[in-house]
């Protein structure tokens, strides 16, 4: 992405193109370093950047559409959604913080810790910033 204002994405061997794009742009929206209005790049300018099929890039850019996260004006171009997607439904919300959960733990397991660290050092943290 332009990298003036705008978070770069970084692709990692081994999983979905099209998905790490949607998980990353997801992230910088949820984190804010992508704020409601803010244009992202053309199909071809992201695809260009990453060296990748411009399908995967408009494909993913379609889905986030769908999910709500984007929006976009034929001409005009794509931009962040003004008010980020309310999942209406339990079931939707489940399986995204299951899907958050498994990919963080085998990030985990990338760098050689166990579900069980993964755990212990929850809640560790948990201790330390919500001491009871």
């Amino acid at each position: 992405m332009n990298p003036d204002n705008e978070p770069e994405v970084a692709l990692h061997g081994g999983a979905c193109i099209r998905g790490q794009i949607e998980t990353q742009i997801r992230d910088c929206i949820a984190s804010g370093r992508l704020e409601a209005g803010q244009q992202l790049p053309t199909v071809r300018t992201m695809a260009v950047e990453l060296a990748v099929n411009p399908a995967a890039v408009e494909e993913a850019y379609h889905e986030l559409e769908r999910e709500g996260f984007l929006t976009s004006a034929e001409g005009s171009g794509t931009f962040v959604a003004p008010v980020p997607p309310v999942a209406q439904d339990q079931a939707a919300c489940r399986a995204e913080f299951e899907r958050l959960c498994s990919e963080f733990l085998v990030q985990a397991a990338r760098y050689g810790y166990t579900a069980a660290d993964v755990i212990t050092m929850l809640e560790t943290l948990r201790e330390r910033e919500y001491p009871t």
